[in-house]
């Protein structure tokens, strides 16, 4: 198996998509999977699912979701200056570190 790949992308992010059938796509990630290097975006890579019906899906038939696409293709779109932006790690007066648009110089994380 693959090692666990450190993300330069969160939950709760806005992503825009570099490659691909949905390319120039904007979204928001629902799920970072670090171990399989994977995000889930909002509305980009819409894959149809046929499914029997069961007691979660009464109805079954055919369901439609979004599929996991590669952390690579996915580039931060900073919620400062707007524009897609690779990231730099800095460290902060508190010992911990921040994830820092390369455009603006804002720290992107909303928590620090």
């Amino acid at each position: 198996m693959s090692e666990t790949v450190k993300l330069h992308v969160k939950k709760g992010d806005t992503v825009l998509i570099l490659s691909g059938k949905d390319k120039g796509k904007k979204g928001k990630v629902i799920e970072a999977m670090p171990k399989k290097g994977k995000v889930v975006v909002e509305g980009v890579n819409k894959v149809k699912r046929h499914t029997k019906p069961s007691q979660k899906t009464p109805q079954g038939g055919i369901l439609v979701k979004e599929a996991p696409v590669h952390s690579a293709k996915a580039m931060l779109v900073c919620p400062n200056c707007d524009k897609p932006t690779r990231i730099k790690k800095t460290a902060l007066s508190s010992g911990k570190t921040a994830r820092v648009c390369k455009q603006c110089g804002e720290i992107i994380d909303k928590d620090k």
